[in-house]
């Protein structure tokens, strides 16, 4: 079996002993040193780490203070957490489509979205490129909008050499199979110092010091434990990412050509992380998308579909009072992409021969 991913933490054994020998598992000075090199990666004055991805948004809406009815503007071809994100923090949710090209919110899209609710922009950078924040920072500034980064899948993604979630608020998941994972995780990036120290206090029960309330908070901290685990993948990030990028070269150029197929694209200006490498399986293709699926599946070559269906289609979030208007056929881009869109591997242990094993079989069962 080649599978979708691998999860290899070993190098994180003697933090994690260290935290373990210390009797300091909860939050404490080896989160500190997390979040120190974090802001380093992501070229920002802050990182506040938390529990998990789905927090870090919910804490940045939080700290915006934002009223009933204040809208957000986010991708409708996402991850479930940033529709649940949204709609826990009580504000209204606004999609826009999306580009093909990258997988990420339209700008014109979002642009013609905005109303006189709107306070924020939510891009989304999906599979480990960045949205085009080329357009998206300049219309949110215009509007007086807030920006946050949806950068679960983007850490190390950059746009003109600006790093993912240096744009505004960056949230970014740390789940188990992510670049760079701490089991679980989030952590917020942000260049505002206010922002900053608000977020702090939030996380820690609303208390600034102990059984000092400032505000009502929640408990987000994470704990040295996690830390442990995640120190040493930021160590070692360039070399990881550097792997993924080549892998999905090999990949691009092997499968450049198949009938049927569209290949990922990184765009001009942007880095690209390779969180995930995905195809789209068009509708002349020789299987549907699905049919590839399962093709490769009985081959032993592990893939996966991010995502089979637009964020909200699902029964849970038909007539929610927070999603207001919101028809899947008014995101013809999304709909189609849905039907389409397959990752395959491209982690960063992956031999030669397993990379030539995804090729063939693809090409094989396409066709070509």
């Amino acid at each position: 079996m080649i599978p979708i991913t691998v999860v290899d933490v070993r190098d994180a054994e003697d933090l994690v002993v260290e935290v373990l020998r210390s009797g300091v598992i909860a939050q404490g000075p080896m989160v500190k040193r997390f979040e120190d090199a974090f802001a380093n990666v992501s070229g920002t004055e802050h990182a506040i780490a938390v529990n998990n991805g789905t927090t870090a948004l919910v804490a940045a809406i939080q700290a915006l203070d934002l009223r009933p009815g204040d809208e957000v503007i986010t991708s409708p071809f996402t991850f479930v957490a940033t529709l649940n994100a949204i709609l826990e923090a009580g504000a209204t949710v606004r999609f826009a489509d999306i580009r093909r090209d990258d997988f990420a919110i339209d700008p014109d899209a979002a642009a013609a979205a905005i109303t006189d609710r709107t306070k924020v922009l939510m891009p989304v950078h999906l599979y480990g490129q960045t949205a085009d924040m080329g357009k998206l920072a300049p219309l949110a500034a215009e509007h007086g909008l807030q920006v946050i980064e949806d950068s679960a899948q983007a850490v190390g993604a950059s746009f003109q050499g600006k790093q993912a979630g240096s744009f505004g608020i960056g949230c970014f998941s740390l789940y188990a199979t992510k670049n760079v994972t701490t089991a679980e995780g989030g952590m917020i990036t942000t260049d505002d110092d206010e922002l900053a120290d608000s977020l702090r206090v939030l996380r820690n029960q609303g208390m600034r010091s102990r059984y000092e309330y400032e505000v009502a908070g929640h408990n987000y901290r994470m704990t040295d434990l996690h830390a442990a685990v995640g120190i040493p993948q930021l160590e070692k990030l360039d070399q990881l990412t550097a792997a993924r990028q080549a892998n999905a070269k090999r990949l691009t150029e092997g499968l450049a050509g198949t009938p049927g197929l569209d290949v990922p694209r990184v765009l001009p200006g942007r880095e690209h992380v390779w969180h995930q490498y995905t195809v789209l399986v068009g509708p002349h293709a020789f299987l549907s998308r699905d049919e590839l699926a399962a093709a490769l599946t009985e081959k032993g070559i592990g893939n996966g579909i991010y995502y089979p269906k637009i964020v909200f289609d699902y029964e849970c979030y038909r007539n929610h009072p927070q999603i207001p208007d919101a028809r899947v056929e008014d995101f013809p881009v999304a709909s189609s992409i849905v039907t389409q869109a397959l990752s395959l591997p491209v982690h960063p242990y992956l031999s030669e021969s397993d990379l030539d094993t995804i090729i063939e079989t693809v090409r094989e069962a396409l066709g070509a």
